[in-house]
């Protein structure tokens, strides 16, 4: 989800009957997540949902979060459709505060915001995993503008694995992944994302 637009202009932009996306989880989150036992999670910017219930087929209790009224009536839809719960919260980021220590997994995907934006959901998301928990972000990177392809075309909006692990610096996370990885687009060519992952230390 990138927020340079407002929750009216996604509403808008979800409207359609189809997917905006793919019902298939994005594919990093499968890889950083599927070895982890299932627990308390909470997706950060869930669009449509798909994620989000992939995560509750696997077993956790999820917690997604979307400005979009139009697309978590579609996460809905699409969580009745595969048989599972999970709890909608229509909220935007920016006033949002997550549960302190709440959840094992808090997953953070395309969230796409200026500096001072980032900053303010990635320490409220950091402050929300428990310990022993793991925090995943997928964003489309800096690097992308020009070396990439899709995305969004506002450098004020991307951003790099450096600038997220700047971000994190003191919130007690300990950074296991920081990285520019490629994801190939069908029709398109590579696109350039930065993938992190952290965790806070088990007591």
């Amino acid at each position: 989800m990138t927020t340079s637009m407002g929750s009216a202009d996604w509403d808008r932009r979800y409207a359609g009957r189809e997917l905006l996306w793919t019902a298939r989880p994005n594919r990093f989150l499968v890889a950083e997540t599927e070895a982890l036992a299932p627990g308390r999670a909470l997706d950060l910017a869930c669009g449509e949902g798909r994620n989000a219930v992939w995560l509750a087929e696997r077993g956790w209790r999820v917690t997604a979060v979307d400005f979009s009224g139009v697309a978590l009536a579609k996460g809905r839809e699409l969580a009745a459709a595969r048989g599972v719960a999970v709890d909608w919260v229509r909220a935007d980021l920016l006033e949002h505060r997550p549960e302190p220590y709440g959840f094992d997994l808090v997953a953070i995907l395309y969230l796409q915001l200026t500096a001072p934006e980032r900053r303010t959901v990635l320490r409220r998301a950091a402050d929300a995993v428990a310990p022993g928990g793991t925090l995943v972000l997928v964003a489309h990177d800096s690097s992308n503008l020009d070396h990439g392809c899709g995305g969004p075309q506002s450098p004020s909006v991307l951003y790099t694995p450096a600038d997220v692990a700047a971000d994190l610096d003191g919130s007690g996370l300990a950074l296991e992944r920081a990285d520019v990885v490629e994801r190939p687009v069908e029709g398109e060519g590579v696109a350039l994302d930065a993938l992190v992952r952290a965790r806070r230390p088990a007591p």
